[in-house]
């Protein structure tokens, strides 16, 4: 009996052991349960700030409304002519050209219609645009977001009408550069915020900038806010990134970005009492002990005064060239330092000294194995090709500029440009005062001042065709070379064609016949008469431009006119809707009339 009872104390004690370890194992559990809760919390909470911080920046692909302008009044037009609003406000603004939203003034106030010349929005007071800084287009306003006024403050509203912030704004206007962000004031301080109505940068400043970093893709939206704020001495400037986090206190006298730099780090030059240093990414790397310092693009070092003498860091801080100089010069990757007897040397960027002779300057080519070798001699400049480090060129050249490829724009002893390859041999004759790339191709564009005649060549350099006093007009689709009486078109094939393979949705095409214009279909037949001076091809909208006597008048694409000889225009090439013609004016806005 003692043996079976200590048995069964024994397995309670065994029991209660399991039962504590498991207990234990359920706390464990349930506190890593909590953490990973937690985390996860604060992953969610980050991603939806960082989700409401990005935004759009819409993009208009076809227009269908435009500003007419009679007799001083102001309505709407859409693509066939038609009249949508009426001409009888002071103005009407169209935000968005692809949506019916048209902001019409009248004295002070304003109201919004529709596509049926119908109100909108009704339950918003003095609805306005919010016009773009720094922008030159006929799209010069945010193009999905609008302010409205309430109680003597603004707010803003989306295209749709949906409230996306309340009026709690003393101002709101759009900020220079960024379009989809507005510069917002609230009790007398600034801040930034987005077109979903997120908050970017607080309201926190007497004034703040765009910091002008630019990339091809973003434009300007990965900049960077110059904030500052005004004391009794001045202003104070600080910096805050993209996070909206106040990254350099705001107590510089000076603060600048470096923006023509290659790198997704921000770098910063500061200065405080005229002494300059440089931040990354908030963090100084370069403390403010020099009296300037200027950051060289070419070997992307740093150019910085000493007291009175010049030397070289590297962007990290590193000492590259001694404070030993009285000048500082880059050419290239090569330093060029003058000591106070007018001695010179030459350092590479890690600070090595150079062999190269003091009059030679040194061009790496990017991504390749040539580089340019500029020499000064006797008051004479002379470029030549160099392969890895082997001269390949022998002729005389005063300049020399990597085109692409194998390929170098060169100009000769006499001031001609022409196009070499690696072997020297000439693909494009020295006959020319400019050449250059048409953007966006590797065709090339080359003019004679003498003759007044462009010429294209294709990426091979063989010539595709030329023009005496010819106007290049680079498309989407196609390049268009005109002058007063000829037009020629080449695709981005670099084949030269015609007029109807570039308008294949139309149904007529002009032609030249004995000094007149008329118009064909696709297969070649007469439609409208050989008799006018210049025509243009029918619009996207489906019009024509006709001129007979220094009159332009209108035709559609059936070869109906709509509107004979009558409007005096300056324009070489107008656009028509319907009986009206359009003109441009201040930085690139339009409006139609007749």
């Amino acid at each position: 009996m003692k043996k079976t009872n200590k048995t069964i104390i024994i397995k309670i004690e065994k029991m209660k052991g399991k039962i504590i370890n498991m207990k234990k194992t359920n706390i464990v559990i349930l506190v890593v349960t909590i953490i990973i809760l937690l985390v996860l919390s604060v992953i969610l909470i980050q991603n939806v700030k960082k989700g409401k911080r990005e935004y759009e920046i819409e993009k208009v692909d076809k227009y269908n409304y435009f500003v007419l302008r009679e007799e001083n009044k102001y309505g709407v037009i859409d693509t066939s002519g038609n009249k949508i609003v009426q001409p009888k406000y002071e103005n009407i603004i169209i935000p968005n050209p692809e949506k019916p939203v048209f902001i019409c003034y009248e004295g002070e106030n304003t109201k919004v219609l529709d596509e049926k010349s119908e109100e909108i929005f009704t339950k918003y007071k003095n609805i306005e645009p919010l016009r773009l800084k720094n922008i030159s287009s006929d799209l010069m306003y945010e193009k999905n977001v609008l302010k409205y006024r309430k109680d003597d403050k603004y707010g803003i509203i989306d295209l749709s009408g949906k409230k996306l912030t309340n009026a709690i704004y003393e101002e709101i206007d759009t900020l220079q550069f960024k379009e989809g962000e507005l510069l917002v004031k609230k009790a007398e301080k600034y801040g930034v915020i987005n077109n979903r109505g997120t908050i970017l940068v607080k309201t926190n400043y007497d004034n703040i900038e765009v910091d002008k970093f630019y990339e091809a893709e973003n434009e300007y939206k990965n900049s960077g806010y110059i904030v500052s704020k005004k004391t009794e001495e001045g202003y104070r400037y600080g910096y805050v990134n993209l996070k909206g986090k106040e990254e350099i206190e705001v107590k510089y006298n000076e603060l600048n970005r470096i923006t023509n730099i290659d790198s997704k780090d921000t770098y910063i030059i500061y200065a405080e009492n005229g002494k300059y240093g440089v931040a990354k990414n908030g963090e100084n790397i370069i403390e403010n002990n020099y009296q300037s310092i200027i950051y060289n693009e070419s070997n992307n070092t740093l150019t910085a005064l000493k007291g009175r003498k010049n030397g070289v860091l590297s962007l990290e801080g590193n000492e590259i060239v001694p404070f030993e100089y009285k000048q500082i010069d880059i050419t290239g990757k090569y330093i060029y330092a003058t000591d106070a007897d007018e001695n010179i040397k030459i350092f590479e960027t890690d600070g090595k000294e150079s062999d190269i002779d003091s009059s030679t300057a040194i061009i790496d080519i990017e991504n390749t194995n040539y580089q340019i070798k500029i020499k000064t001699e006797d008051g004479k400049t002379n470029y030549n090709i160099y392969k890895n480090n082997m001269q390949i060129t022998k002729k005389q050249y005063i300049y020399i500029e990597h085109l692409r490829e194998d390929y170098f724009i060169a100009c000769n002893e006499n001031g001609k440009l022409g196009v070499i390859d690696s072997d020297e041999r000439t693909k494009i004759e020295f006959n020319y005062n400019s050449i250059h790339e048409v953007e966006d191709t590797q065709m090339i564009e080359a003019f004679n001042n003498t003759s007044k005649i462009m010429e294209i060549y294709s990426s091979d350099m063989n010539k595709i065709c030329e023009l005496k006093n010819g106007t290049l007009e680079n498309n989407d689709e196609y390049i268009k070379l005109y002058n007063d009486s000829e037009v020629k078109y080449i695709n981005k094939k670099e084949n030269e064609i015609s007029n109807i393979d570039v308008f294949k949705n139309n149904k007529i095409f002009t032609q030249k016949f004995r000094g007149k214009w008329g118009f064909i279909d696709s297969n070649g037949n007469k439609v409208v008469d050989y008799e006018y001076d210049k025509a243009t091809e029918v619009n996207k909208y489906g019009f024509a431009g006709i001129m007979k006597d220094n009159k332009w008048g209108v035709i559609d694409n059936e070869g109906k006119i709509i509107v004979e000889p009558q409007y005096e225009l300056n324009d070489n090439e107008p656009t028509f809707i319907g009986e009206y013609y359009q003109v441009i004016y201040g930085n690139g806005e339009i409006y139609y009339t007749k």
